[in-house]
């Protein structure tokens, strides 16, 4: 174990979390580690909403770059926000044991939801699936990382915004003022840590697969197949949620108008070990039934 593993991470504060727990991982196990911190473009331009920025894989591309490059050896990564295809010579090093899937609202008050509100997001997900629930709200933009988005939360009117309660709850900035979204489909892959490495790096692989999480791969991979053959990146508003319960992997996904107005929702179950293409077959029925005609439209207004 001579070599020194220099893990490469964004540096807002969860992703240095992030990375911290994948080095504390390795170095329980023996291994030396450096953290290597690089800023994305994804955290640099916050005045466009992310499907503007046209670019897949917004907040790894950089990182991507530098293990190419030889600058890094690993890379750490909320895995909902890494593109369904790798770049070529990466690889899924390891998925650690996934944390809280749930969506939340902080708020100001919950007296709005019966009457005219707005709500603050970034995600066209989130946006969809609260104008479907709410129709009557307005919902805004809200980029930057989590700390930059609460304090803007604090800053505006809002009523309320929309984060993911694991980034909340792993630096310890989730508030009491907060309600669980839990009619809320969730990104896929939501609250799921990657780990990727160079594909030929045989030394970090192997000590990677020490903590992959294989319950978690199982369900994320399906939840992720799905998204790749709706052809979605973060460019549609598009759930997906798979759940092992009693060796039954239980799924649901959908595909939302951007206004939220339409719903197109598959609920199906596989037993594990069965799951081979079973995210792609979820998508084809939701693409036959009306879902191709939705991306295509969605596709044209996001251009």
């Amino acid at each position: 174990m001579t070599k020194t593993i220099r893990i490469g991470t964004r540096d807002s504060e969860l992703a240095l979390w992030q990375a911290n727990t994948v080095q504390k991982h390795l170095e329980d196990l023996g291994y030396a580690t450096k953290l290597v911190p690089v800023k994305s473009t994804g955290d640099i331009v916050l005045d466009k909403p992310l499907y503007e920025l046209g670019i897949t894989g917004i907040f790894t591309k950089t990182l991507d770059i530098a293990m190419l490059n030889g600058d890094i050896d690993i890379a750490v990564h909320s895995m909902k926000d890494v593109p369904t295809a790798l770049p070529k010579g990466i690889v899924e090093a390891a998925i650690l044991e996934r944390a809280n899937v749930t969506d939340i609202l902080v708020h100001k008050g919950l007296d709005f939801l019966e009457n005219e509100g707005t709500i603050a997001t970034g995600s066209l997900r989130r946006q969809a699936q609260w104008l479907h629930k709410f129709p009557k709200h307005d919902v805004v933009d809200l980029r930057g990382n989590v700390n930059t988005r609460m304090q803007k939360l604090a800053n505006n009117d809002w009523n309320g915004a929309i984060f993911a309660a694991a980034g909340l709850e792993r630096i310890n900035l989730k508030p009491e003022n907060f309600i669980d979204l839990d009619w809320m489909i969730p990104a896929p892959a939501q609250g799921a840590m990657l780990v990727v490495a160079k594909e030929e790096d045989t030394f970090c692989l192997e000590a990677l697969a020490n903590f992959n999480h294989k319950a978690s791969e199982i369900c994320v991979h399906i939840e992720r197949e799905f998204l790749k053959e709706l052809e979605g990146g973060c460019t549609a508003p598009i759930g997906a949620l798979a759940q092992i319960r009693e060796n039954t992997i239980h799924f649901t996904g959908a595909l939302f108008s951007l206004d939220g107005t339409r719903k197109i929702e598959i609920t199906k179950e596989v037993k594990v070990g069965n799951e081979e293409d079973f995210g792609k077959k979820c998508a084809r029925e939701i693409l036959n039934n009306g879902g191709n005609e939705l991306m295509k439209e969605i596709k044209v207004n996001l251009k």
